[in-house]
């Protein structure tokens, strides 16, 4: 098979060449579409625990010093998935692993049994079918670092 063959694969491919195509081209920053979903949500409710942290320790029933921690989790390690990506490897692996007790926990205490992320009586803030996905975007970076 040619190097430049259209069916070669892409780590045989010069990156400079203009044989690649643009999605060949762009294939290693793919990366960031993972890391920019699971910052968005973390950071969001991160902060929005910090805003009003014993509401949140109260909702949860969780003493307050747990409810810090999870607050923290997804605020540092949002703030460390995107630092992963220009710096180490064991940076962006510690700040996915900070997710995965934080979404096992919102599975176990809020969403479990129910699949579907719609609000039902039985749930009203809805299934797990989002915090597994979230859950598994975090595993896939644990596991794959900043070869993902």
């Amino acid at each position: 098979m040619s190097q430049h063959s259209a069916t070669a694969p892409y780590g045989s491919m010069s990156h400079g060449t203009d044989h690649a195509t643009p999605s060949q081209r762009l294939g290693h920053h793919a990366h960031w579409f993972l890391r920019l979903a699971l910052v968005g949500v973390f950071l969001y409710h991160g902060l929005g625990k910090f805003a009003d942290i014993n509401q949140f320790a109260m909702m949860m029933q969780l003493p307050l010093f747990l409810a810090i921690l999870v607050a923290l989790a997804e605020t540092a390690g949002s703030v460390l998935v995107i630092v992963g990506a220009f710096t180490r490897d064991w940076i962006t692996r510690i700040g996915a692993a900070m997710f995965i007790p934080v979404m096992i926990g919102a599975i176990a205490m809020v969403h479990w049994p129910q699949w579907n992320f719609m609000a039902t009586e039985s749930h009203p803030m809805g299934g797990m079918e989002f915090q597994v996905t979230l859950l598994f975007i975090s595993l896939y970076l644990v596991f794959r670092g900043n070869r993902a």
